[in-house]
């Protein structure tokens, strides 16, 4: 077995390459692109159906809810949770089965 560093001081042609690689000065960040339209939708589309997923347990408390509402509450997003779970897989299979 050798030492951790035993070859900290040898460089082999294969280290520079990859040090050139890492370090290459030559190529410069594109700063200037933008996301495309479609990425654009995509992220829209994500943020809509998590907003739409989320309750927010904070806003309610400070409204005072009651312990059955909270469970209702809790029971609806229980509920919606596996339609939407139940959904996805029913698409997934059939994007599978016939495409």
């Amino acid at each position: 077995m050798g030492c951790c560093y035993s070859s900290e001081n040898k460089d082999s042609d294969q280290d520079r390459e990859e040090w050139k690689l890492l370090l290459d000065p030559s190529i410069e960040p594109n700063y200037h692109s933008l996301p495309s339209a479609r990425t654009d939708e995509m992220l829209s589309s994500i943020l809509a159906k998590t907003a739409s997923n989320i309750i927010d347990v904070s806003a309610a408390d400070s409204q005072g809810m009651e312990q059955h509402e909270y469970m209702d509450l809790a029971r609806q997003y229980k509920c919606s949770h596996t339609y939407k779970h139940t959904l996805y897989k029913t698409r997934f299979y059939f994007s599978l089965t016939f495409h």
